[in-house]
This record gives C-alpha cells, sequence and structure tokens, in this order.
C-alpha cells in the first residue's frame, strides 16, 4: 500500500512512496487535451513574437530591427503589400550584416547562387561561341539549285 509523507522546511515537499502493487495496476490518469498552439498570427491579428517559426530572430542582436520590419509589412496597407516597409527591411539587412556568424544563411553574397550565375554566364558564352562558329561554317558554303555545295 502506498504512502505520502511531508518534508523539508515547513513540510513544504510531499513525498508518495508507492509498492510493487501499485505500479502494476495501470494508471486511472487521464491527461487533458493540450491547448492549441496559436502560431504566428494570435487570434486579435496580433504577431506572436514568441511562435518558434520565426527562429529566434525577434529576439536576436537585430530583433528590434526584424520587428520593427516584419511588424511593418504585416500592417501595410499598401499594394503590393509591404512597399511602404523597404527602409525598414534594409535597415534590418544591414544590422545582420554586422552578425554573419548569425546571420549568413540567408543575408549577403550567396556563394552558391554567383556560382551557378557564373556557370550560367559561361554556358551562355560558349553556346554563343558554338553558334558563331557554325555560322561562320555554313557562310562558307552555299548550295545551289541542284543542291550542290559550293565553296564561296
Amino acid at each position: 500500500m502506498s504512502y505520502c509523507r511531508k518534508l523539508g522546511p515547513n513540510e513544504k515537499d510531499l513525498v508518495i512512496f508507492a509498492t510493487k502493487e501499485d505500479h502494476e495496476v495501470p494508471s486511472s490518469i487521464t491527461l487533458p487535451e493540450p491547448d492549441p498552439q496559436p502560431g504566428l498570427i494570435l487570434p486579435n491579428g496580433n504577431i506572436n513574437w514568441n511562435c518558434p517559426c520565426l527562429g529566434g530572430m525577434a529576439t536576436g542582436p537585430c530583433g528590434i530591427e526584424f520587428r520593427n520590419a516584419f511588424s511593418c509589412f504585416h500592417y501595410s496597407k499598401e499594394e503590393p503589400k509591404g512597399t511602404d516597409c523597404f527602409e525598414l527591411f534594409k535597415t534590418m539587412q544591414t544590422c545582420m550584416q554586422q552578425y554573419p556568424t548569425l546571420y549568413n544563411k540567408d543575408l549577403g553574397d550567396d556563394d552558391e547562387l554567383n556560382e551557378a550565375l557564373d556557370e550560367r554566364k559561361n554556358t551562355m558564352a560558349e553556346l554563343k561561341n558554338t553558334m558563331d562558329e557554325s555560322k561562320n561554317t555554313t557562310d562558307e558554303f552555299k548550295i545551289t539549285s541542284d543542291n550542290k555545295e559550293k565553296k564561296t
């Protein structure tokens, strides 16, 4: 049979001693359903700055700048939405560039993008050169009406 004992200063701690028989019986306790998480926008329309979806952006070293820019965008009435927030986002980006170890993954020079653009430029240049060479080769020969090539 289990029993309880109060311990500690002023007997504020309640310690429950359970026997082996107590643990052999399945628990009859039912837990309440967890409260639904509100997400980024609260039911009243305000921004939930504690949402894990923000990844700590609202509380980092550029948290104020992020909150100002994001709030401006969220409450913007301009079309397209947020066009009145350009300066605030620029301020946020400037702040984030001062902390490259925290924000480098999404800001500044994107090496993968730059490499892809360089590769595309090189491919386009090679294609243009190939087309120019092909054009020069076809210009040297003209097909006559009897389908014979004649060098010009």
